[in-house]
């Protein structure tokens, strides 16, 4: 997600810019979320575990841009004036609250029925090129900008709970809906956004609470993440 200071909302496909450009698409991964695209706002279907944590992504979000931003977090409004990009957007299920908290936000997915269904209403580990996922992002961004993304750590904790456990043995998401080999690790992700020249600024971890159905937001990254980055201001020696 890609933020930047300027109430409606603006919900398309991505068009390019010109000149060639390699994808970051995953067919595969457009195919299978197109399968269930129509599930997006069941909170009790595939997407159950966005929907639970939901309120926990908006509320780090909330808290870094209005930090980075400087605006009231108490505020009925506190994004409003801000243009939002939500990259990989689904059903609108972030966008939604996050033009409610007044910016204007336009939704980007690859899945066309994604897009619709997120009119109606109005992650990095699927794509198949996170470096230039990321590049893509940073052009979104104005210098001084700020960058938000939540995905999945690349451990072998990640891959008990967030595969086996969630899809095999509790069944929360689909089959097949993740592969750990794709995921990536925090200090990767840094490592990425630096070269696209964002530098992150703060992470943190999600931890799920079982006996209370609900999520909160943690020191462990162990497993799901999301990180808070800038996009750097380039001086004139730099762009030479």
């Amino acid at each position: 997600m890609a933020a930047r200071a300027r109430n409606s909302r603006s919900l398309g496909t991505p068009r390019p810019a010109g000149g060639s450009t390699v994808s970051s698409l995953n067919p595969a991964e457009v195919a299978k979320f197109a399968a269930i695209a129509e599930t997006w706002w069941d909170s009790e279907g595939p997407f159950k575990p966005l929907h639970l944590m939901n309120p926990t992504r908006l509320s780090f979000i909330r808290s870094t841009l209005c930090r980075h931003f400087r605006r009231d977090p108490n505020s009925c409004k506190p994004l409003e004036g801000l243009k939002v990009i939500d990259v990989g957007c689904g059903g609108g299920i972030l966008s939604e609250p996050l033009a409610r908290m007044g910016a204007t936000v336009t939704g980007i997915d690859a899945v066309d029925k994604n897009i619709k269904i997120a009119r109606v209403h109005a992650v990095i580990e699927h794509v198949a090129n996170p470096s230039g996922f990321c590049e893509s992002l940073s052009a979104l961004t104005v210098p001084n900008g700020a960058t938000v993304i939540s995905t999945i750590n690349r451990s072998m904790r990640a891959y008990a709970t967030a595969i086996v456990a969630a899809e095999y043995i509790l069944n929360w998401l689909p089959k097949g809906t993740h592969q750990w080999s794709k995921l990536v690790t925090p200090e990767e992700l840094v490592l990425i956004l630096e070269r696209a020249s964002i530098s992150v600024q703060e992470m943190a971890g999600f931890m799920y609470n079982p006996l209370r159905g609900e999520w909160s937001l943690s020191d462990d990254l162990t497993v799901n993440y999301i990180a808070y980055g800038m996009k750097k201001v380039e001086t004139p020696s730099e762009s030479n």
